[in-house]
């Protein structure tokens, strides 16, 4: 099993989720700044970067767990994953995508546009994680509900 969070640019709101789905946060209170700010890929992930599925890691069933930004290309980029694995073996039904954008709000967008394109990350960053705070529960919820439905829980 591979499970691919996506969002924009796989550095923010994907790399929560894998960070919930792995374990690194937790999933019974707003993690502090300091640890999002210190995952893997959070906010560092360039522009020319967006497209590549970064691994993250392995969940404790053994699930391969990526991170992916797909700007606006999502079916783009998604069939060609698939495309890409299915040739190298890997089934179609063993690739799952979890879209975390619908999860991203107003001042994370606003924070991602600050520290990625602005190249204000003093600022953007630490917006991004406000948001990202906010809406805390809400990926904890989606990580839950992944691993429910693939029998991972």
């Amino acid at each position: 099993m591979k499970i691919f969070y996506c969002c924009y640019g796989s550095a923010h709101s994907s790399v929560v989720a894998a960070a919930i789905h792995l374990g690194w946060l937790p999933e019974d209170r707003v993690p502090e700044l300091e640890e999002i700010e210190k995952l893997p890929h959070y906010d560092k992930t360039a522009s020319a970067e967006i497209g590549t599925p970064f691994f993250m890691g392995k969940d404790r069933k053994g699930a391969e767990i990526y991170i992916i930004g797909m700007a606006s290309q999502r079916l783009l980029v998604k069939n060609a994953i698939v495309s890409f694995l299915q040739h190298s073996g890997v089934e179609p039904e063993d690739v799952i995508f979890v879209d975390a954008i619908p999860l991203v709000n107003l001042k994370t967008k606003i924070g991602g546009i600050l520290s990625r394109r602005m190249g204000l990350v003093s600022v953007g960053r630490p917006l991004t994680i406000r948001g990202i705070q906010e809406r805390y529960f809400d990926f904890v919820k989606m990580v839950k509900e992944v691993k429910r439905a693939l029998g991972l829980l």
